[in-house]
């Protein structure tokens, strides 16, 4: 099984890239983060003719998550609330997360708060979001203890996952309470796919737009997938395809796919 995270930054400005992408590279589910658009506008129609079952949770300009499938997904479920009903409905006001079965295997699509600055309103938020990401999981793997969780976690977990010229003191994604919320997520039994296969530094899934980072390689690693554990004993390969991020126009990011 192949699945890829990416975060495309807006999925019709990106479209034909995310389509060539697929067409050249099989995956089983494709994650997307940042959709930006509402469902109704979703651009299912280019997906299906690949032969891909769409499932999405969108808003209009910002946020949105979507479930690209080979296969017909089982127990979709949209938002925090369909696992946690008595969580307060604002906090799937912003579409963050979606989840879906694929042969026996929970895949969970987030899009973690980018937090703008540390102390701010939205970093508070953040760090709140997190702690009941943890709930939310922790309930999810009474379901069924094979997740496979990725996304974009706008996080850097350590300093290895940031090119060294970053200046990185009081900056976001890389504070230490942020880090730990993190950690306290994947505390639940998941481990890094990533790192099951490469310890090196200068491994980035995201680079500003500004100041030349992707050619300077300037880079975050901050897209993941985190495996429970019989997931992450079959890992056989966790690796991040930096040439969509060479395109004209390009999302930020780039996928990162993982085969087990």
């Amino acid at each position: 099984m192949k699945i890829a995270t990416w975060n495309v930054n807006s999925v019709r400005t990106r479209l034909e890239q995310i389509i060539n992408w697929l067409t050249e590279n099989y995956v089983d589910v494709l994650c997307l983060q940042e959709t930006k658009v509402i469902d109704h506008d979703f651009p299912r129609i280019a997906f299906e003719s690949l032969g891909y079952y769409p499932y999405i949770s969108g808003q209009k300009s910002y946020n949105g998550v979507a479930l690209i499938s080979r296969q017909p997904l089982t127990d979709v479920n949209i938002g925090f609330g369909s696992i946690l009903p008595d969580l307060a409905s604002s906090w799937d006001e912003q579409k963050r997360v979606i989840s879906g079965i694929f042969e026996g295997v929970r895949i969970v699509n987030l899009y973690v708060p980018n937090g703008s600055s540390i102390g701010s309103e939205k970093y508070e938020y953040k760090l709140s979001w997190l702690k009941i990401l943890r709930e939310y999981l922790q309930t999810l793997l009474l379901l069924n203890p094979d997740i496979s969780l990725c996304g974009d976690f706008n996080i850097a977990l350590e300093d290895i996952d940031i090119n060294s010229q970053v200046k990185i003191a009081n900056h976001i994604m890389a504070s230490e309470q942020e880090r730990q919320a993190l950690k306290d997520v994947i505390s639940l039994g998941f481990a890094d796919a990533f790192r099951k296969f490469n310890s090196a530094g200068e491994n980035y899934s995201w680079w500003d737009y500004r100041t030349a980072a992707f050619k300077r390689n300037l880079g975050w690693r901050i897209d993941h997938h985190y495996l429970t554990p019989s997931l992450y004993e079959r890992a056989q390969s966790c690796i991040i395809d930096i040439e969509p991020r060479k395109l004209v126009q390009p999302s930020d990011h780039t996928p990162v796919i993982v085969e087990f």
